[in-house]
């Protein structure tokens, strides 16, 4: 099918992914071999910042203090939100025990990791949600030890509507302390701190780099890039809406593309025309990242009809998906790649970035074509046991000893001999490989 683009991006997301590999692995090598105190030396060099880096439980209630009541509340309301939505991932996932042969059973068990690492956002905006969605997530999940770190700013700290999110949504302990040497801080167990299992949480593109690296080390959500965001709209969408949607997620940065996919000429040319005019009404920075975003990295995309729409969406495969269109469950039924879809122009990516429940920590630059965002579910080990009589491993120690002689793997297959040797004394078997 012919599509049509009336806008095409000049650039994409990975289009200006400076090279910071080594400047990451060296910051984390010099944090890896200094602790404490070389830490304490990039949060002065790149946070410009002085104070405590563990906050005290006075510093905790003098932060909440600071925070509007009408801003606790709405804190409060997405936290609920946010937990009891955990809540139902979690009893998704149950304990499994099957006899898999008379005798011979194997079972499934889920285990929450035991220190989890959430990164929060306080540069360019302060992202109290992220608070909310990464450290309700981890406490759902039953994590015993519960990190969350944020950049400060010079001479002020961390914004306190930060410190209270995490504090309210079970955050262990708090610190200010931003960027690669936040993440070096948990991953490598500082300040007294028990070593992260796993770290998750959106950053810049060191906060990025440095989850990469560490992966392996210590567990990560995902490797994200710039957000991204995709509306699929027919003819009965409401382009002011529409364009005003485009706009809150180009606000992100410079480098967040925004994606209108339609099957009705009008309708593009009608968003594009309100697009300019909505950016130019935000405030100084947002009108600068929209703008910048809308230029350099947004899209308009005439398909031919819906089901050509479903499937460049998919190729997408975007972090925020968006129907504003005919016939909802059609389309719920028929996408498949996303990181969150949004059905219906009666709710928004913004609810979902803040207060909904579902989690805002999302994969990014295509990832979703193979990966859903962060969940309860990631805090949780799926491990597995297995259990049997003497009898019920009777076969399975017969299959076992022939396969493992097969493979060359003797070792193997003896420790099978040996067992049925020991339970079925006198008892012939053939062991061998050969047919």
């Amino acid at each position: 099918m012919t599509r049509e683009y009336l806008k095409k991006a000049q650039l994409t997301s990975k289009s200006d992914a400076s090279d910071v590999h080594e400047t990451v692995q060296n910051i984390l090598a010099d944090i890896e071999t200094g602790g404490d105190a070389k830490a304490l030396e990039y949060a002065a060099k790149f946070d410009k910042y002085d104070g405590n880096i563990i906050l005290t439980a006075e510093e905790i209630e003098a932060a909440a203090a600071q925070v509007p009541e009408k801003l606790k509340a709405d804190i409060r309301f997405a936290h609920d939100n946010v937990r009891r939505f955990a809540e139902a991932q979690k009893s998704t996932l149950s304990d499994v025990e099957v006899e898999i042969v008379p005798g011979f059973v194997a079972g499934q068990k889920a285990i929450p990791v035991d220190t989890a690492g959430c990164y929060v956002p306080g540069g360019r905006y302060s992202h109290i949600a992220s608070a909310i969605m990464t450290v309700t997530t981890a406490k759902v999940a039953g994590c015993n030890h519960i990190v969350a770190t944020s950049p400060p700013r010079p001479g002020v700290g961390v914004a306190p509507a930060i410190i209270y999110a995490a504090h309210i949504c079970g955050a262990d302990t708090i610190m200010a302390l931003g960027g690669v040497q936040g993440v070096a801080a948990m991953s490598f167990g500082l300040f007294g701190l028990p070593k992260a299992n796993i770290l998750v949480g959106p950053g810049n593109q060191f906060v990025a780099e440095a989850k990469r690296i560490l992966f392996g080390r210590v567990g990560i959500d995902m490797i994200a890039g710039p957000t991204d965001s995709l509306i699929l709209a027919d003819k009965t969408a409401d382009a002011h809406i529409v364009a005003t949607d485009l706009v809150s997620q180009a606000e992100h940065g410079y480098n967040s593309p925004v994606w209108l996919v339609t099957d009705n000429r009008e309708l593009a040319e009608k968003v594009m025309a309100l697009v300019p005019g909505l950016i130019d009404d935000l405030p100084e920075t947002n009108r600068e990242n929209a703008t910048a975003a809308w230029r350099d990295y947004a899209e308009v995309i005439i398909c031919e009809d819906r089901e050509d729409m479903a499937a460049c969406s998919d190729e997408y495969a975007p972090e925020h998906l968006t129907v504003q269109a005919e016939d909802l469950d059609w389309w719920k039924d028929r996408l498949t790649c996303y990181g969150s879809l949004f059905v219906g122009e009666e709710t928004t990516v913004s609810y979902g970035d803040k207060a909904t429940g579902t989690n805002h920590v999302l994969p990014t630059s295509g990832a979703a074509s193979y990966t859903g965002g962060l969940s309860v579910h990631k805090y949780m080990k799926i491990v597995t046991w297995q259990q049997a009589t003497r009898e019920g491993s009777r076969g399975v120690a017969e299959a076992t000893a022939r396969i493992s002689r097969l493979e060359g793997m003797e070792g193997h297959a003896r420790a099978a001999d040996v067992r049925l040797a020991k339970y079925f004394p006198g008892e012939n078997f053939d062991l061998s490989a050969d047919g």
